[in-house]
């Protein structure tokens, strides 16, 4: 599909396609059409162009979001395009505005917003190599340490110190950028470029490093949070989070697996979850709620009935819900806004059908995303399923890896979401009849990949022609065995996996060292 460009954008296209004329003659081009040239350039990947444009930036604000997206001039959306060169340019153009010569009452830069920039699967630029959330936190952090350094060092314009510019961006913190992230922001007060973290994620990072580290990203600014795998996060740390610092415009939080995982609650406990529920409550922009893998049996009811704000996005995957907690859900004010919802890991034809499609019912004028893998469900509960689905006509994804369906029912099941017109993305399971007789669900990880692949890959052919068919090729349908992808866990998967590897070596000479003293 071509997207069609204006004159103008193409006049812009051609002019920075030789990047030493475009380089030469940027002061007289006039400022109103950097925007445009910025687009021109990054559709090229014209990286020199890219830093000159921007170190020469002559607007009050520089929005990545707004520059890179849908424009008059040319339609097409690059937000998604996370070049290393062009972002790489873009960053150390930023750095040199700061460090320019000429004076600074020229420079009008005032917020510069980062916060736009999509992470995704497939890259379409040319150079194939990508600047991952984590890097772009990385490399901003050694900029800002390299502004100040130059700054004290050198005989630079004492002007560059009353360039104040806000720069908003999605943190991404581990053990390996720590130190780096750290220094920007004790230092955030002398450096040109603010800091401004409006989202922050964290891995593979202690206790202690992750509380000072939150602390230092102003909490009070922070709308996304993601506490995620290796920060060993637990019900009593989380209590004391919210009881140190104040979030008052915080719409999303993410929490690590197990952070409730207490299998006999103890009266502390049962005031803990109250206390934890009633500081969430406060959080009033609250819509955004995950905390799957935690053992969470009939307590969903207190942790969710303080909240004054109707969630919009759920994630309760594998968290051990009872019917009650079922029940409370699809009769709470929330089941009416719910637009992505994640129950999978629960059986959920044999534990609480009627009350799942209730839920179903309630949120599906508005709901956009549907997450049911590992959830027992087989050919049987197929024509039950399309009734709960038949309403949910803004559903633009549905997951369902991990279920017992044959390829036959999966072949009815595709016919009906042929229908519903906003899906976009189904993730489907490699249907039973591919796995050797008396398979067990769930599978485990050793039997995964053992299924007949020729086989499977017959019925996935057969399940797009029926989308083919039907006029959906804008339905992307896959089957990610070991879950979709996750940008933020692709970029740092080598330093977890060595996390991984030291954890159970560590675990391994513990066990050694009490099994000799045992002998």
């Amino acid at each position: 599909r071509t997207t069609m460009k204006t004159l103008r954008f193409i006049s812009a296209e051609a002019f920075v396609s030789n990047a030493e004329f475009a380089r030469k003659s940027l002061s007289a081009v006039a400022h109103d059409l950097f925007p445009l040239l910025f687009k021109a350039s990054y559709l090229l990947e014209q990286g020199e162009v890219i830093h000159d444009l921007v170190k020469n930036w002559p607007l009050t604000d520089f929005n990545m979001g707004k520059l890179l997206g849908a424009t008059l001039d040319y339609q097409e959306d690059l937000s998604h395009r996370t070049c290393s060169v062009c972002l790489e340019s873009c960053l150390t153009g930023l750095r040199d505005y700061v460090l320019d010569q000429s004076s600074p009452y020229m420079k009008k830069l005032k917020v510069v917003d980062l916060t736009g920039i999509k992470d995704v699967e497939v890259q379409f630029c040319k150079c194939k190599k990508t600047m991952g959330r984590w890097a772009r936190t990385q490399l901003l952090s050694k900029l800002c340490s390299e502004i100040l350094l130059y700054l004290q060092q050198a005989q630079c314009n004492p002007g560059a110190f009353e360039i104040s510019i806000n720069v908003l961006i999605d943190l991404f913190v581990t053990e390996r950028n720590y130190e780096l992230v750290v220094q920007a922001l004790l230092n955030k007060c002398s450096c040109p470029l603010k800091i401004c973290c409006v989202a922050f994620r964290s891995d593979n990072l202690t206790l202690q490093k992750f509380f000072y580290i939150i602390k230092l990203t102003d909490p009070s600014l922070l709308r996304k949070l993601e506490i995620v795998h290796n920060i060993h996060l637990e019900m009593e740390h989380l209590e004391m989070l919210f009881n140190s610092i104040h979030f008052p415009l915080l719409m999303s939080l993410t929490l690590p697996a197990r952070t409730f995982n207490v299998r006999r609650f103890t009266a502390t406990d049962e005031q803990m979850l109250t206390n934890i529920g009633e500081k969430m409550g406060e959080i009033m922009q609250l819509t955004e709620l995950s905390m799957s893998f935690s053992i969470l049996t009939g307590r969903i009811q207190k942790l969710l009935s303080p909240l004054k704000t109707p969630l919009k996005m759920l994630d309760v995957s594998n968290c051990s819900l009872n019917h009650a907690d079922m029940a409370f859900l699809a009769n709470s004010f929330h089941a009416n806004h719910l637009e992505a919802l994640d129950l999978s890991g629960h059986d959920i034809p044999e534990l609480y059908p009627s009350t799942f499609f209730k839920l179903l019912r309630h949120c599906s004028s508005v709901l956009r995303s549907l997450t049911l893998e590992d959830c027992n469900i087989q050919d049987t509960h197929v024509n039950m399923l399309i009734l709960g689905l038949s309403s949910c006509q803004k559903l633009q994804e549905f997951r369902f890896i991990g279920n017992p369906l044959s390829s036959q029912a999966l072949k009815h099941l595709f016919t009906f979401l042929c229908e519903l017109p906003m899906l976009k993305n189904v993730e489907f399971p490699v249907p039973r009849d591919c796995y050797p007789i008396g398979i067990t669900y769930p599978i485990d990880d050793a039997s995964l990949c053992r299924f007949d692949h020729q086989k499977y890959e017959r019925v996935a052919e057969e399940l797009n022609l029926i989308l083919l068919q039907a006029n959906r090729e804008d339905v992307k349908a896959s089957t990610p065995l070991f879950g979709s992808y996750d940008a933020a866990v692709q970029e740092t998967n080598s330093e977890l996996g060595a996390y991984l590897i030291k954890s159970f070596k560590e675990t391994l000479e513990k066990f050694t060292t009490s099994f000799n003293k045992m002998s």
